[in-house]
């Protein structure tokens, strides 16, 4: 349970399962937004490495902004100081390892992979953070979420062009080690947000990460990247800046909420969202996609009728 910090005020956002599916389904949304704005993005930079690490830096300094408007009306979604030793040694894990170095790995890896095995491999979150919930957290899993689960992951593979070509080369190899980095960090988040905030363990992932990014910059001399920034990219990084905030503030309100193995499968649903702005701005054909599309849109409705349902146990705190 979250530890009292004098007189708060509750958060705005009730604390039920319910409307933590629902967050999960806004964090779908902004995610198939993200990836969109993203493809356009960081074809006007030159260095990958160098504009994610200022898109995160903005993410970072919106996010620090929230939690200080929140602290400062003392609502319970303001900063909730660490107060043991794991709860720190936590909120180092997920910044290194949520908000750091997957970044790192996986940029790089982009630019070694083809896109659709790197979009594929990046979607087997779901799968890891399912076998993880149960093990670790003791997360309920039942053959209906195991079959859409499934019904997920096949369609994650009808959308890949040529998954049989599949091969895990380096490549290949960072993008999975940044996927299985991200499945801990959700799993330790999910702790974490037992007892610390949203925007606390949001803060702590962003502000730590872009430490570990800037590092990572200035000892193989990129920090110079920025420099010879145009308005224009700015404004590139402070829009996916922008984006990346209301990603991350929406995803861990949620996986607070709710179970993390049913948020990250909702997650998904960011695919049909890209694909319905690929259709309807860019004039793309997604006629060969549909059956794909229709088995992730299946798959997320039986976890959402799933996780909302009435339960025997109380509906109220993290599930």
């Amino acid at each position: 349970m979250r530890e009292p910090v004098g007189e708060r005020r509750p958060s705005w956002i009730p604390h039920t399962r319910a409307w933590g599916i629902g967050l999960a389904g806004a964090t779908a949304v902004i995610s198939g937004i993200a990836v969109f704005v993203n493809g356009y993005a960081v074809k006007q930079f030159d260095n990958s490495s160098a504009y994610t690490t200022a898109k995160n830096l903005v993410a970072a300094a919106c996010l620090g902004a929230l939690l200080v408007a929140a602290t400062a009306r003392r609502s319970e979604d303001g900063w909730t100081p660490p107060r043991t030793s794991a709860q720190k040694l936590g909120l180092l894990t997920v910044g290194v390892i949520g908000g750091g170095l997957p970044f790192l790995l996986f940029f790089d890896g982009l630019s070694r992979a083809t896109s659709t095995d790197a979009a594929f491999i990046h979607k087997t979150l779901v799968v890891w953070v399912g076998v993880l919930a149960v093990l670790f957290l003791r997360e309920r899993l039942g053959w209906p979420h195991v079959a859409a689960i499934g019904a997920i992951v096949v369609g994650q593979a009808l959308l890949a062009e040529d998954l049989a070509s599949l091969r895990l080369r380096s490549g290949e190899l960072m993008i999975l080690a940044a996927t299985l980095l991200w499945s801990v960090e959700i799993l330790v988040a999910k702790r974490l947000l037992s007892s610390l905030s949203p925007l606390t363990v949001g803060v702590s992932r962003m502000g730590i990460g872009v430490v570990v990014l800037v590092a990572w910059l200035a000892v193989t001399g990129q920090l110079d990247a920025f420099a010879g920034y145009s308005a224009s990219q700015w404004g590139w990084v402070l829009a996916t800046g922008v984006i990346l905030t209301a990603y991350v503030a929406t995803w861990y309100s949620a996986l607070a909420r709710a179970q993390a193995v049913d948020v990250t499968a909702v997650l998904v649903f960011g695919a049909v969202i890209t694909a319905a702005l690929d259709a309807s701005v860019r004039g793309v054909s997604v006629q060969a996609d549909l059956a794909g599309l229709a088995a992730i849109a299946a798959g997320t409705m039986v976890i959402v009728v799933l996780a909302v349902r009435p339960h025997e146990s109380s509906d109220r705190g993290p599930a």
